[in-house]
């Protein structure tokens, strides 16, 4: 049994889960290690066939809740589950597969603490490790990542869920996470952003695991996402062509990587008329019509290029 300090903010920490019982101890061990320690830990297994539970069990800490689905809803589900089980003023996210550093919280909470009363939400930057390769999120190309950054989230997410920790009382403003096969976070951080601020901690402070099985390697849930985000937030992407320009040429790279090269040249098109004189635009464009063995070979050169930047 833990000696626990209950000095602080209490903070709800969820972990949604699914048939990750291999990699779930980290996880969770990443959690306990936390020099701040006054928190709950929500794990919701959703509907997992391995011996999740089991795992979860054997951890001795009066901290943790075990919260099992009857049946596989997902893990907007599950997170949304933890949400409304939830007893802390703040709440924090976890995925079963990757870990926190140990004072990732306690710089969260001294964050909201010393900030503002419109600070809605806190978080750090992180470590995606793909196949032993690091890569720091966000990168330095993101203009302005704390404050009102609701104009620099409509260019493109860059908020992972582990890192946040967010005021419960977003949630009730701006609601939970909206059913998408990916994204769910961007939808979640451009509608609290529209009441609340943000603060980013520049410090990796997560270390976010891709796993082979990952939602994140399916580029069709992808697509759809994508076009899901510009839908609903069309009124104010298109007041900036550029902007709008952007979104549709994204979206028809990624569907010529799909190998759908007639629709993504279809969103080449819609960018051309929306943001023309754009180089890389109206080369992707002529590659598409080539087809896609021509597109992909174009595409991997400008990759390439691209990694070679400083």
């Amino acid at each position: 049994m833990a000696n626990l300090d209950k000095s602080g903010s209490f903070v709800s920490i969820i972990i949604p889960t699914y048939n990750r019982a291999r990699l779930l101890g980290r996880a969770i061990q990443s959690i306990l290690n936390q020099t701040y320690s006054n928190f709950e830990l929500i794990v919701v297994d959703d509907y997992s066939k391995d011996n999740t539970e089991h795992i979860v069990k054997s951890f001795r800490d009066e901290r943790i809740r075990y919260i099992r689905h009857e049946k596989n809803k997902g893990a907007v589900a599950a997170r949304n589950t933890g949400i409304k089980a939830a007893r802390g003023e703040y709440i924090a996210f976890q995925d079963s597969d990757d870990e926190w550093l140990p004072e990732k919280l306690g710089k969260q909470i001294s964050a909201f603490n010393f900030g503002p009363p419109d600070l809605g939400v806190v978080y750090t930057s992180f470590w995606q490790i793909d196949r032993g390769r690091k890569t720091c999120i966000p990168s330095s190309n993101v203009k302005q990542t704390e404050g009102n950054i609701h104009n620099a989230l409509l260019e493109g997410n860059f908020v992972n869920t582990p890192t946040a920790v967010v005021r419960k009382e977003c949630f009730e403003k701006a609601g939970m996470f909206e059913n998408l096969p990916r994204l769910q976070e961007w939808g979640l951080w451009l509608r609290i952003s529209k009441h609340y601020c943000f603060k980013h901690i520049n410090e990796p402070l997560v270390n976010a695991y891709r796993q082979p099985d990952s939602i994140s390697r399916n580029m069709n849930a992808f697509i759809v996402a994508r076009k899901y985000i510009l839908d609903k937030y069309f009124d104010e992407i298109s007041k900036k062509p550029k902007l709008l320009g952007k979104h549709y040429f994204e979206i028809g790279a990624l569907l010529c990587l799909n190998g759908d090269i007639e629709a993504g040249r279809n969103y080449f098109y819609k960018a051309t008329r929306t943001h023309p004189f754009n180089a890389k635009l109206l080369l992707s464009t002529l590659a598409s019509i080539f087809g896609l063995k021509t597109y992909n070979k174009l595409a991997v050169m400008y990759l390439r290029a691209k990694a070679q930047e400083p």
